[in-house]
């Protein structure tokens, strides 16, 4: 009888950062050089992070978290879900990278 999975992908990932979609929109960018960034895209690009299950740790933006805070972004990192935190708009992204534990560079491949 089978059991409806199918074999698995392989990914480099070591843990995910999960970043509110609905925030980031309501945002409408608020991060980066000149704050036109959204804070997902930022990160990765601060990071040098590869792309999809290539990176080190997958920064991915998914449906709204219910937190809703104003002029903010609510974010997860799955490596330590029982903290979420609340990124202001206009946050300095190495800031940010070192409060999740992240910094360009350091975050390598398993």
């Amino acid at each position: 009888m089978a059991s409806g999975l199918k074999a698995g992908v392989r990914s480099d990932w070591q843990g995910a950062i999960l970043v509110c979609r609905k925030c980031s929109k309501k945002l409408d960018g608020g991060f980066g050089r000149k704050g036109k960034q959204s804070l997902a895209k930022g990160l990765r690009k601060r990071l040098g992070l590869k792309k999809g299950r290539k990176a080190a740790i997958g920064i991915v933006e998914v449906g709204c978290l219910d937190v809703c805070p104003d002029g903010a972004v609510t974010v997860v990192d799955t490596r330590d879900p029982g903290r979420w935190r609340i990124v202001p708009a206009g946050s300095n992204l190495d800031d940010v990278a070192a409060e999740l534990g992240l910094a360009a560079g350091a975050v390598q491949p398993a």
